[in-house]
């Protein structure tokens, strides 16, 4: 416990330290929504590898350290216990070392928590009993899967926590970290003006895009490609590995879920069913197969789109949008499954995948394709991803298209508030 928290002994720590002396580093934006009151059961999720541990060693060190006391501020990665009671005694030591210094309020990190069988049961009795009454705790998984399944553990029993979904960065905050720009931003329904604006950049945010399509918004990628100007095999079987490990977590077959993987990717981003895949692929079933993407879904590696009729109805059982979410993954899982992928899909699935980190997101088929809708109060906004030059008409029913060729998705990327905007 002690070599885990070294600044209680005015020491420094590694993690952070090594993330200070890197040539290449950024302010991971998320941080700017780490703004936690006690009392808060906070849950930190995202995919692997994409620095969830080095950002809480820097919320500690840049947010906490300059106006907490020291003893205040405990930290412990869970990987080396194996269930809830060695890790409810951790909490008790720790706990009776903060009472013996008279702290009232203290902010509790629990790293990688999903290593511990029965996690929730050491916080659930202790927040049961009051003793976290005026605390801020934060639990982060790399198993994210887990990690949200096990948040119904805890109705009423979360104070003022939060919810925080780390995702890979976005283009528009590749633009702020790789770029050095600051675009002007706006909520989808203004976007237009903002790009209008940001015009005079539209050379930079072209050659930056080319970067973000190689690099995606994950740090590794970004690092490698700007130390050496590519991307080693090592590094993408970091990510391969990642995703094998997690499908053997959740007890899903490897070759099965590459059966999957490999017909999302032959979609070119088409509305595909349940029960396509199921006869595309070994699964034995259209549940089986929804089973399988839902898992990727939660997983962070894919999302799920679905019609929104003009009335606003959602149509769950029309034929879905699987995209994948980030364009690193998509080449890494393209080589991995043996697939070509090509830019077009990259391209839709990148905007797509991007609004719907803050925007509830379908899309629209009938006569006519809208690759991603947006509802705003009464109003359906649609935006249309068009490569390639072809006849296409506006639904009559959407209050405004955005259409957007191939220059113009940097520009738009770049001037779309996300997060940390």
């Amino acid at each position: 416990m002690e070599t885990q928290n070294p600044w209680w002994y005015g020491e420094e720590d590694a993690t952070y330290m090594e993330w200070l002396q890197k040539d290449f580093k950024w302010i991971p934006p998320i941080l700017r929504d780490f703004n936690f009151k006690p009392f808060s059961l906070n849950f930190l999720v995202g995919p692997r590898q994409v620095g969830k541990t080095t950002t809480l060693k820097i919320f500690i060190h840049k947010k906490l350290l300059p106006k907490t006391d020291p003893y205040a501020v405990f930290y412990f990665s869970c990987e080396e216990l194996t269930n809830f009671r060695e890790l409810g005694e951790i909490l008790d030591n720790y706990l009776n070392f903060r009472d013996s210094h008279n702290i009232k309020t203290s902010y509790i990190i629990l790293d990688e928590i999903t290593f511990v069988e029965g996690w929730h049961r050491a916080l659930k009795i202790r927040i049961d009993n009051r003793r976290l009454r005026k605390d801020v705790i934060i639990v982060s998984g790399s198993a994210s899967l887990e990690l949200l399944k096990q948040k119904e553990y805890f109705p009423g029993r979360r104070g003022g926590g939060k919810d925080l979904i780390f995702y890979p960065l976005d283009f528009g905050n590749y633009v702020k970290v790789l770029g050095k720009l600051s675009p002007e931003i706006c909520e989808i329904e203004n976007v237009e003006k903002c790009m209008n604006i940001n015009k005079i950049h539209k050379t930079v945010l072209g050659r930056l895009f080319k970067e973000y399509l190689i690099t995606g918004g994950f740090p590794l990628p970004i690092i490698e490609f700007h130390k050496r100007g590519k991307i080693s095999y090592q590094t993408k079987k970091v990510y391969i590995d990642w995703i094998k490990n997690d499908i053997r977590k959740i007890g899903k077959n490897e070759t099965y879920m590459k059966e999957v993987i490999s017909y999302i990717i032959r979609s070119r981003c088409s509305p595909v069913s349940w029960l396509s895949i199921s006869k595309e692929t070994s699964l034995a079933s259209p549940h089986t197969t929804q089973s399988y993407v839902e898992d990727l879904k939660t997983m962070f590696i894919t999302e799920v789109f679905y019609l929104l009729q003009p009335d606003g109805h959602v149509k769950c059982r029309k034929n879905k949008k699987i995209y994948i979410t980030d364009p690193f993954l998509y080449q890494v899982l393209g080589e991995w499954v043996r697939e070509t992928v090509n830019e077009d899909q990259i391209l839709e699935s990148l905007v797509v995948c991007t609004l719907a980190r803050k925007y509830d997101t379908y899309y629209w088929r009938n006569g006519s394709e809208v690759d991603a809708v947006i509802p705003i109060d009464d109003r359906q906004i649609g935006i249309e991803v068009k490569t390639i030059a072809k006849s296409w008409r506006k639904p009559k029913h959407l209050s405004k298209v955005i259409y957007l060729t191939r220059s113009d998705i940097p520009l738009f990327l770049a001037s779309l508030r996300i997060q940390g905007g």
